[in-house]
């Protein structure tokens, strides 16, 4: 499985993408258009080891409801993610079973380096 969580609008998404990936068949996936299925997110937080570790605290509304003031559950924070897509970190790369959040550069390169290697 080779998939990408992202979005579209979002300039650093898209220079990820182009930066990692430009030659590989991922299968892209615009979180604001086709929302993230509750069956998706169980799996990537499997992936990832909780729900907490995808989860965007930088989003605005995460200000806006002032979230940072409570400490929040799992089962919260799966809830959020699946009613706002902007609470879901991205982007996201699912390269087989191997979940890579790409929001710093030590991540980026270890999926670089393990595409380079792939090929």
């Amino acid at each position: 499985m080779k998939h990408i969580f992202h979005l579209s609008t979002c300039s650093s998404c898209r220079r990820i993408i182009r930066d990692i990936a430009p030659n590989e068949e991922f299968t892209l996936q615009n979180i604001k258009d086709e929302s993230v299925t509750p069956e998706q997110l169980d799996y990537l937080a499997g992936l990832s080891g909780s729900y907490q570790a995808l989860f965007n605290r930088q989003a605005r509304k995460y200000r806006e409801m002032e979230l940072y003031k409570r400490e929040l559950s799992e089962s919260e924070i799966r809830q959020l993610i699946l009613d706002e897509y902007t609470f879901l970190k991205r982007p996201i790369f699912v390269l087989d079973s191997q979940l890579f959040i790409c929001k710093n550069k030590e991540s980026i390169n270890r999926l670089k380096n393990l595409l380079q290697y792939k090929n």
